[in-house]
């Protein structure tokens, strides 16, 4: 049978990121509840700034999902794996929507007291979401990394004077 942090959890993946619902929010977060994911300056703190990530991914992936890959409680405390998917049909990071599909990793860590969210850490790959949407490019491969580094690290004075 699963834990109350557990179903308190799956419930804000399926009704919060997965339809959207973001009175979901309300109902299950605790009035102090505590981001601690990286957002930005402008980013709102509390359930607010929860619904406005719920908000920003729906908006920028309207068919956006969160399948949880693995999932395991201690105490009050639940960890996850998670991937994310999505059609980029909306604005992304200050970005016009691309057409693209993502598909990325995602590690959350989500701690319910009193049968209410409480606090919440995550870890999304949002660099591997902004190559696959085309925004960004990984670095060259044709040069090794490093290698001016190594060069210069293993020269005696006398050879780089």
């Amino acid at each position: 049978m699963a834990s109350i942090p557990e179903i308190i959890v799956r419930r804000l993946i399926e009704e919060g990121f997965n339809r959207g619902d973001l009175s979901v929010v309300d109902q299950l977060s605790s009035p102090s509840f505590r981001e601690h994911q990286n957002f930005g300056p402008d980013h709102a703190a509390g359930t607010e700034g929860l619904k406005g990530v719920i908000r920003s991914l729906r908006g920028a992936f309207s068919d956006f999902h969160l399948s949880i890959d693995d999932l395991a409680v201690s105490g009050e405390t639940v960890w996850l794996r998670l991937t994310g998917t999505g059609t980029n049909d909306g604005r992304f990071m200050g970005h016009a929507p691309t057409g693209r599909r993502i598909r990325i990793d995602v590690i959350d860590i989500v701690r319910v007291e009193a049968g209410l969210l409480a606090e919440h850490w995550g870890v999304p790959d949002r660099l591997g979401a902004l190559f696959q949407l085309g925004l960004a490019e990984p670095p060259s491969t044709t040069s090794s990394p490093g290698a001016d580094v190594r060069r210069v690290a293993t020269s005696t004075p006398a050879q780089t004077g």
